[in-house]
């Protein structure tokens, strides 16, 4: 199937694609706000978790309801979409793998969906709160 963008069209549309979200962003600004201090999109860690405190060994992941392929609001493209199913897939399975490898390392890890942060951000930030306070 052929692109129905133009070269500099797809071009720019994936340069708008970051690493780091808007929400990411958001509860980061009011973790810190709340006092918690921690590190963002941490390299030397398994996965990139978006919030580490290597003090407690605990790490926060911020997945999207896209690219992690939520079960409530994920959905498949409808264009190539063998290619988004094996991407998708393999994204859940990488996931898996890092989460695996935290718990049997005795970190602390909490996943996060996007729609949780959009739905009620401050019962999220609250659970969050609780999650690092637990981590201690």
């Amino acid at each position: 199937m052929t692109d129905h963008l133009s070269k500099n069209a797809r071009r720019k549309n994936m340069q708008k694609i970051t690493a780091k979200s808007r929400l990411e962003a958001l509860v980061s600004k009011e973790l810190w706000r709340r006092g918690w201090r921690f590190r963002k999109n941490v390299n030397n860690l398994i996965g990139k978790p978006d919030i580490a405190i290597k003090k407690y060994k605990a790490v926060i992941f911020i997945d999207s309801c896209f690219w992690h392929n939520c079960p409530e609001h994920g959905n498949i493209p409808k264009t190539n979409r063998e290619y988004w199913l094996k991407k998708l897939n393999n994204n859940k399975k990488r996931d898996a793998e890092v989460t695996s490898w935290y718990l049997e390392n005795g970190w602390n890890i909490k996943r996060i969906w996007e729609h949780d942060i959009k739905n009620n951000f401050n019962d999220t930030i609250d659970d969050i709160e609780d999650f690092l306070n637990a981590s201690k």
